[in-house]
């Protein structure tokens, strides 16, 4: 069980789409198998890295076959180590925490069933307890029913998908009033950062590869903040070279151009997309010459060279797989 994890991971990984976990989609598939071969590790008392140990024989054994294992091996190696490091940190305690859930339903059995012989034993852990453990110690509910069912317990998975859309709709009214395209505000700087960013993810793409797409933003009138998909930090030289890249685009003040197409037209002309299940069949574009084209739902700068000059501040880690830049924009 534990091989067959570690090896569909080691595919997922180093697709060339690159899947990277997460708590949506293919990602939350990707995240959940890791999670259970870092639990079947730490029963058999395998030590943490053992994971890409065991995926590194993969890449061997299946490298002439599927060649982008081994161009993606840095990738596998950072995407597994990252992810069992983060599970490691809360899995004692989470176990810790399913102990006393299942301690307190024996407890109780016992009790009960010592008052009246017929009491039917409890066999249930509930949804709000399951949803602890993932929201808290991140035990995806299928772990949870996996080490109930090793204890003769089931999960009520009907009541867990309850108290997780209960926490969904809590954080979305806790967002409302929030602008599209992660913008706090429609503030004059706000819109100029926006465009910058546009500017950020097409300089990245032409430093660190095609293969580099947004994964979120989040934008004020003081800065911006942009993460996207890259296995590593990047270098200074990588820093640096996106920054000017940026500042050439800026002092070129090229016009933006936004233009109103179906959603099938403008997959068809090249222009980028994210979140497509949010579109509708018409879409906007904004294109700045042929350096960046993207489906936005603004707003924009009228030219880039209102933006003033372009400073990266910060580049770190926003998760596995994930890098976040956080750049201001300076008027001289």
């Amino acid at each position: 069980m534990l091989l067959d994890h570690v090896r569909t991971a080691t595919f997922m990984i180093g697709d060339e789409k690159g899947i990277s976990p997460s708590n949506t989609d293919q990602g939350y598939i990707l995240r959940r198998i890791i999670r259970r071969a870092v639990r079947y590790g730490r029963k058999i008392e395998l030590p943490e890295g053992a994971l890409y140990k065991i995926a590194e024989t993969y890449v061997e054994k299946y490298k002439a076959v599927y060649p982008e294992l081994e161009a993606n091996k840095a990738r596998i190696a950072e995407e597994l180590n990252t992810e069992e490091a983060k599970f490691s940190k809360t899995l004692q305690q989470g176990l810790k925490e399913f102990e006393k859930c299942v301690n307190g339903i024996e407890r109780k059995n016992a009790f009960m069933s010592a008052k009246d012989p017929a009491y039917v034993p409890e066999t249930v852990i509930g949804g709000k307890q399951a949803f602890h453990l993932y929201d808290t110690y991140g035990f995806p509910v299928e772990i949870t029913a996996e080490m109930a069912k090793e204890r003769g317990l089931t999960v009520d998975v009907a009541a867990y998908e309850a108290a997780f859309k209960e926490h969904q709709e809590k954080s979305k009214a806790g967002s409302e009033g929030k602008f599209a395209c992660g913008l706090a505000d429609h503030k004059v700087e706000t819109t100029r950062l926006h465009t910058a960013t546009h500017l950020l993810h097409a300089a990245l793409k032409k430093v660190l590869g095609e293969d580099v797409n947004q994964k979120g933003s989040n934008i004020t009138e003081e800065r911006l903040r942009f993460d996207f998909n890259f296995p590593r930090a990047m270098t200074e030289e990588e820093i640096k070279a996106t920054e000017d890249l940026v500042n050439e685009k800026i002092r070129e003040n090229i016009p933006v151009v936004m233009k109103e197409i179906s959603l099938a037209e403008a997959k068809e002309e090249g222009f980028t997309g994210l979140f497509e299940s949010k579109y509708g069949e018409v879409v906007k574009t904004y294109s700045i010459g042929d350096f960046s084209r993207e489906i936005c739902g603004g707003p924009h700068a009228e030219s880039t060279g209102e933006l003033g000059k372009f400073k990266i501040v910060k580049e770190q880690s926003s998760g596995a797989g994930i890098r976040r830049i956080k750049a201001v924009l300076v008027h001289e």
